[in-house]
């Protein structure tokens, strides 16, 4: 048995057998034909396919057969160049519709965006705001064609029907007496005439001791006050005063006189009489449920005048679907359907907010305001672009609410691109040819918007 010595310690390494062999190269990984998910190409493709032949059926070659349909002329027989971009720019019909859109895209998803807002942020704060989330998002449920039938009531001009006209008649006359006698007036026999502005006057001055007469026709009996009473002779005036009778000169089923208070005529109670001397008033009164009044002896000599106040027509409401308000009542159907799925979307959006920097910002001693000004909104910003991008899109193909809303005497004032391009294609004169002009109008609209969108998702997804 060998021992080892500190001598051996020292001894020389061992012989240099030669170089080290460097690594191989690694080799390229063998094609097997699949992809980085582990599935055959082929076969993928294969899933694709459908969807890509429908979709270049369903979208590509539609949108290229417009584009080449759009410099043909009316027939589709020849070239028109670009006589029908040009009729874009030039025709008044179709440069309503392009106001009208940009109305459309500024102010519908601006509106229903803020109130989705402002719904998502205060229903938090509420025990039933789940309740009231379902029933803003409700309308959402309705098609396009029942809210246009809907709101077609809600603007009726008439206060029975239309909600919207009821709410502005109720409003106006709580705080303005309305006539009780509109459409009221004398016959020619009668001792009034038309005295200017509405009003009518006697014919004569009146005199003490002589009883006033002031008939009037033109007023359904149905249409009188419940209260009146059936007309009396007029009371004997004290002194040198003026006594009087206005009544309705009317006997239902006939037989009554004209200038003669007749027993079954009614009293025109609260019909307002003035006197008037050198075109001044010098006494005025109001005639009773009979219709007897009487006026102090200032009045002796006097006209008597019944003003304009008494005949005014009654307050219908607002004018919704003239040509004025028919594009602002429209986009108010649409944010009453859209606000709630604005509301769904940014509520998410809340939901998910780090609770501990609102927290902060309120222990820093900022108010609730600022919180929302300054932390919110910020925060929420991904998500509110989200919404307004989307509404701005939908805005502008928005078609069926035009189309039923707005009446035949106001379509043209209320028109939109989406609904020129339908009575541009169709009918007995329709031009396909500007109609496809359209088309590419409202696809170049929609590209910047749809390139932002996808710009802001990218960005997103890069975070």
């Amino acid at each position: 048995m060998t021992t080892t010595t500190a001598g051996d310690a020292g001894a020389a390494p061992p012989a240099d057998t030669g170089p080290t062999p460097s690594p191989s190269p690694s080799l390229p990984p063998k094609r097997t034909g699949r992809s980085a998910t582990g599935t055959r190409r082929w076969l993928a493709a294969a899933f694709l396919l459908p969807g890509l032949v429908l979709l270049g059926a369903l979208v590509l070659y539609p949108i290229g057969y417009s584009v080449y349909r759009s410099f043909l002329d009316q027939p589709g027989t020849g070239f028109a160049g670009l006589d029908n971009y040009r009729a874009l720019f030039t025709d008044a019909t179709i440069l309503t519709a392009v106001k009208n859109n940009a109305i459309w895209v500024v102010l519908a998803p601006t509106i229903a965006t803020a109130l989705g807002l402002m719904f998502a942020v205060l229903t938090e704060r509420i025990r039933w705001g789940t309740a009231f989330k379902l029933i803003v998002f409700m309308p959402m449920a309705i098609s396009m064609l029942a809210a246009g039938i809907i709101f077609r009531l809600v603007y009726d001009q008439a206060p029975e029907r239309g909600v919207a006209n009821a709410v502005a008649v109720g409003v106006h006359d709580t705080f303005s007496e309305s006539s009780r006698f509109p459409k009221a007036h004398p016959l020619p026999v009668h001792p009034l005439k038309a005295g200017g502005g509405g009003s009518f006057v006697t014919k004569e001055p009146v005199r003490a001791g002589a009883p006033a007469l002031l008939p009037l026709v033109g007023v359904l009996p149905a249409k009188m006050p419940g209260d009146a009473r059936p007309a009396a002779a007029a009371p004997a005036a004290s002194g040198d005063g003026i006594a009087g009778t206005a009544w309705l000169d009317f006997t239902r089923g006939g037989g009554g006189r004209p200038n003669t208070v007749d027993p079954k005529e009614l009293g025109l109670k609260g019909l307002k009489v003035e006197a008037v001397k050198d075109g001044r008033v010098v006494a005025a009164t109001t005639a009773g449920a009979d219709g007897s009044f009487t006026l102090p002896a200032s009045a002796d000599g006097a006209l008597l005048r019944l003003p304009a106040e008494n005949f005014r027509e009654p307050y219908n409401g607002v004018d919704w679907l003239g040509p004025s308000l028919v594009t602002p009542g429209i986009i108010g159907s649409y944010v009453w359907m859209w606000a709630g799925f604005a509301m769904v979307l940014i509520a998410a959006g809340l939901a998910g907010l780090p609770r501990e920097l609102l927290e902060a910002a309120r222990v820093d001693g900022a108010n609730e305001w600022q919180v929302f000004r300054r932390i919110t909104v910020p925060l929420l910003a991904p998500v509110l672009a989200v919404v307004l991008v989307t509404l701005m899109i939908n805005v502008l193909k928005v078609f069926d609410l035009v189309f039923i809303i707005a009446p035949g005497s106001s379509q043209d004032d209320a028109n939109v691109l989406a609904l020129q391009l339908y009575r541009s294609s169709f009918g007995t004169d329709a031009d396909l040819g500007v109609g496809s002009a359209i088309a590419v109008l409202l696809l170049l609209l929609v590209i910047p918007v749809m390139l932002f969108n996808i710009r802001r998702i990218r960005k997103e997804g890069r975070r």
